[in-house]
């Protein structure tokens, strides 16, 4: 096309910063990780829950708080046209505590153990496996404050990454309860206040709106400070100290190898109590040298894998009755990176096992009734009916790596017959077309390959 003077050439539509486009090459890794989030689900008797991604603005200031990051800075936030304030939500926490209130979960047999995955927003710097559309896994149990349900999530979410061929270092702290937290609390802004010229200007802001967030600050100058800050550990009241020495001890029963961290608070407002976070391992780690991220140099590089902990307090803060809670969450972009640098195999797309040819338009529409006869016995099939050329739909077979090609040209329209051209050693055979599935189907179980009603789907190229 030639460009007109004066005239300006469109560009295509880019992708957003922040944003990923998720490609065919890519989804064997989610799917990979999807399965094996369901079937740990499916073993220790979660069910599946899915909240909407918008949500009243007001869910997330109430619950993961105003004077937080999330809050502050990364959530998205529109007024819609009724003149809702609406956000896009940057967690699933809230969304899973919400519905537990409006739909009266609080009557069901307690606990209610709930997951999910999905996508989740925050306005964040994009980075290595980090983008503003970000995908999560997540398991909530609600209305248990038992501590062996603290101790079978963390062995839950520590297993999962073991099981998928990644190692993970499990950081674990009690950050207490509202009560034995204030004490702390003063402990900390006495401390920080001393040093108040020496914060950065977040810090100083922090200090007096949420001084628990001073403890996830990143800056140099402020994890120096960090160092010789007040642990939280040291505040617990008796309840508190009890419950986190019997999570502890019910990890050293699993065996389940944990650092203690006592810096560790997470991001969110509403937790208490246990907290934990799963960092991945790297060579020279050890599970018991008391390695933390910040120690080995990899947290500027890497970023937890996941984390949680309990949130008691959250479904009263949101106008529901006391409900004990516990949960975490994990990141599906975080976890790709770390399979694919540890060269971790993931199970490939199921390749077809047929594939269908044919010569002419009469021959197309026969074949296409004889590729919805084979997907309904659940044999595995592939086709490419736009094309002509016998040559080309067969170099298309070839590299699909079929193990039979069933052939309809003007010669088996005539005589009602298929051609089954056997790919590995080009043996041809013609069978009448109302004997082809059962003789397909007794070829394909000789060769090992059992095709049970409704398993397999369909190719197309």
């Amino acid at each position: 096309m030639v460009k007109k003077e004066g005239e300006k050439i469109k560009k295509p539509p880019q992708l957003l910063r922040g944003m990923k486009d998720i490609l065919p090459d890519e989804q064997k890794y989610w799917s990979f990780i999807t399965k094996a989030v369901i079937k740990l689900a499916d073993t220790y008797g979660f069910s599946r829950i899915d909240t909407p991604i918008l949500e009243e603005n007001s869910l997330f200031v109430r619950s993961v708080g105003k004077d937080t990051d999330v809050v502050e800075k990364e959530m998205y936030t529109f007024e819609d046209r009724s003149g809702d304030l609406i956000a896009m939500r940057p967690e699933g926490t809230a969304g899973v505590v919400r519905a537990y209130l409006e739909h009266g979960m609080l009557s069901w047999p307690q606990p209610v153990k709930l997951f999910y995955f999905g996508p989740f927003f925050r306005h964040d710097r994009p980075q290595a496996g980090r983008y503003r559309q970000f995908h999560q896994f997540g398991f909530e149990v609600l209305g248990d404050s038992h501590p062996v349900i603290d101790s079978q999530l963390m062995m839950m979410a520590y297993r999962l990454y073991s099981d998928m061929g990644v190692p993970v270092t499990l950081q674990v702290n009690s950050i207490g309860c509202p009560g034995c937290r204030s004490n702390y609390l003063k402990a900390l802004i006495e401390y920080y206040r001393s040093r108040r010229n020496v914060l950065c200007e977040d810090c100083k802001r922090r200090l007096t709106k949420n001084p628990l967030r001073l403890l996830d600050c990143k800056e140099n100058d402020c994890q120096l400070l960090l160092q010789d800050a007040p642990q939280t550990v040291d505040f617990l009241c008796e309840n508190c100290n009890s419950h986190f020495v019997k999570v502890l001890e019910n990890l050293d029963g699993l065996d389940i190898p944990y650092i203690l961290n006592a810096r560790l608070v997470r991001g969110l407002d509403y937790y208490s109590n246990t907290a934990f976070e799963l960092w991945p391992q790297f060579s020279g780690d050890s599970q018991d040298s008391g390695w933390a991220p910040e120690e080995s140099g990899q947290a500027g590089r890497q970023n937890a894998l996941g984390g949680g902990g309990r949130y008691d307090y959250l479904a009263k803060q949101l106008g529901g009755q006391h409900t004990p809670a516990i949960g975490f969450a994990c990141g599906f972009e975080r976890l790709i990176v770390e399979l694919k640098e540890r060269d971790i195999k993931v199970e490939e797309k199921v390749l077809p096992d047929v594939f269908v040819a044919q010569l002419g338009d009469s021959a197309r529409k026969k074949a296409l009734k004889l590729f919805e006869d084979l997907r309904r016995e659940g044999i595995r099939v592939a086709e490419s009916f736009s094309k002509d050329g016998l040559k080309t739909q067969m170099e298309l077979a070839n590299k699909k790596g079929v193990k039979y090609a069933l052939i309809i040209g003007q010669k088996e329209l005539m005589d009602d017959t298929i051609l089954i051209r056997d790919m590995e050693n080009g043996i041809q055979e013609t069978v009448d077309s109302q004997k082809i599935i059962p003789e397909i189907k007794k070829r394909l179980d000789k060769n090992g390959v059992v095709a049970k009603n409704g398993q397999y789907g369909s190719f197309h190229l």
